[in-house]
């Protein structure tokens, strides 16, 4: 059987300024909705990294729009993730002529999307066993092998 390739268009933010959990916490909520459902999710939630994520939606969506003739409205997001990036640090004095250590962490932003048809479907409920008779164990070779034994030897003979 031949598969067709799903049509897949990305939008990728590096370097973010941002924590990837601080993140992660808003990309959870847009994965899987349609894009014009993503950006009013995005619109309404008050963090601050869903105006990041924001942009980027918004440039996976010109993406696809310039690049591969597709309709912005129709598209999906199938997969959107939030990788760590490298962490900046700085210091910052403290008493007695010390420093304490200051982590700027920063994050990568991808978004997924793919044509509605093309979209991942949930996964149907798993079947329920049907209730069959159990089945008898058969005898352990063991055993099976010993009785073997014992009809093949000759009864005259110890």
């Amino acid at each position: 059987m031949a598969t067709a390739e799903r049509q897949e268009v990305q939008a990728v933010a590096k370097w973010v300024r941002m924590s990837p959990r601080k993140a992660r916490l808003v990309v959870d909520h847009i994965r899987g909705r349609s894009v014009p459902e993503a950006r009013t999710v995005l619109a309404f939630t008050p963090r601050a990294a869903a105006r990041e994520i924001e942009k980027v939606l918004s440039s996976a969506v010109a993406n696809a729009e310039a690049n591969h003739n597709l309709v912005g409205d129709d598209l999906v997001v199938s997969a959107a993730f939030v990788d760590e990036g490298p962490m900046m640090k700085r210091w910052r004095a403290r008493a007695r002529g010390r420093a304490a250590r200051i982590h700027k962490p920063t994050c990568h932003i991808t978004v997924r999307l793919t044509p509605h048809d093309g979209a991942p479907e949930p996964a149907p409920p798993p079947e329920e066993p049907k209730a069959e008779e159990p089945e008898t164990k058969p005898a352990p070779k063991r055993k099976a092998a010993a009785r073997k034994k014992k009809e093949t030897e000759p009864e005259g003979e110890a």
